[in-house]
C-alpha cells in the first residue's frame, strides 16, 4: 500500500474530510502549535480537515473560526466565515469575530497550473496573505503556520516571516508526497514588542528586577538591562526580544 493510500484511507476511517488532516496533526506534535483553550483561525479551511484536528486540540474551551471562499460543511464547535482571504472586508470580520487568537493556520495552496514557477509564485503570495493577516489577528507569543512551494522567493518570505516572531523554522511533514514541494513556515511567539534584536535606545533605569538587572521600559514593554542601576539614563543593544520582555546590553 502507498502512503497516500495510506493517509487517505486513515482519514475516512477516522472521519477526517482529507488526508490534510494528519499533516496538521505531524505539525502539531513537532512544533507544538495548538493548546487546549486555544483560539485558531484557519485560513483557506475548505473542506476542513486542519478544522477537525485543530477543534480536537483545542477542546471544548477553545474557539475555532475556519475561513474559505467555499462553503465549509459544518462542524459541531467550530464557526465558519465564507469569504476571500485576500480582501479586506474578510480579514475585518475574522477579527470582529475572534478578536485575538492564540495560533493561526493556513494550507492554502493556489490552483496548480503545471507551471512550476507560476505556482511557487502564487504560493507564496497565498502565504503572505496569511502571514499580514496573522499579525493582525495573533496576541503576543501566539503562533503561525503556512504552506508554501518551495521554490526562489521562500527565503525572502521567511526572513520576513522571522523578523515578527521568536523564531521559524520549515517543516515537510511526513504526510506530504514524496514528490511535492509544498513546506511549512512554522513561526513561534508573535513580537509586538516596539524593538528589534540589534537596535539601540536611550533608556532610564526605573527598578532592579530579582535577578539583579536593571529595568526599563520602551512604550510599556519591559527590558531587562545588565549591569544598571535604577536612575540611570543609558544607551542600550538589544540582545534579545521575546513577546512580552527583552534583553539589553549597555553601550560603552
Amino acid at each position: 500500500m502507498t502512503r497516500k493510500d495510506d493517509y487517505y484511507n486513515r482519514a475516512k476511517q477516522q472521519g477526517y474530510r482529507s488526508r490534510a488532516a494528519y499533516k496538521l496533526k505531524q505539525l502539531d506534535e513537532d512544533a507544538g502549535l495548538i493548546s487546549d483553550g486555544d483560539t485558531v483561525v484557519d485560513l483557506g479551511a475548505a473542506p476542513g480537515g486542519w478544522l477537525q484536528v485543530a477543534n480536537e486540540l483545542a477542546g471544548e474551551g477553545g474557539t475555532v473560526v475556519g475561513v474559505d471562499l467555499q462553503r465549509i460543511k459544518p462542524i459541531d464547535g467550530v464557526e465558519t466565515i465564507r469569504g476571500d482571504m485576500t480582501e479586506a472586508d474578510t480579514r475585518e470580520r475574522i477579527t470582529a469575530a475572534v478578536g485575538e487568537a492564540d495560533v493561526v493556520i493556513s494550507d492554502m495552496a493556489p490552483n496548480m497550473t503545471g507551471e512550476y514557477s507560476l505556482d511557487h509564485a502564487r504560493s507564496v503570495y497565498l502565504a503572505r496573505t496569511a502571514f499580514e493577516t496573522s499579525l493582525e489577528l495573533l496576541a503576543p507569543g501566539g503562533d503561525f503556520v503556512a504552506k508554501v512551494f518551495e521554490g526562489p522567493d521562500t527565503d525572502e518570505l521567511r526572513a520576513d516571516i522571522d523578523r515578527e516572531f521568536e523564531y521559524v523554522r520549515t517543516i515537510h511533514p511526513a504526510a506530504s508526497r514524496d514528490s511535492s514541494s509544498e513546506l511549512y513556515m512554522v513561526a513561534k511567539g508573535r513580537l509586538t514588542a516596539p524593538v528589534r534584536e540589534g537596535d539601540r535606545v536611550e533608556v532610564e533605569i526605573e527598578d532592579v528586577g530579582r535577578e539583579g538587572d536593571g529595568i526599563a521600559k520602551v512604550e510599556g514593554y519591559t527590558l531587562f538591562v545588565a549591569d544598571a542601576e535604577p536612575g540611570e539614563e543609558v544607551e542600550i543593544e538589544i540582545t534579545d526580544v521575546k513577546p512580552r520582555f527583552g534583553f539589553g546590553e549597555t553601550v560603552e
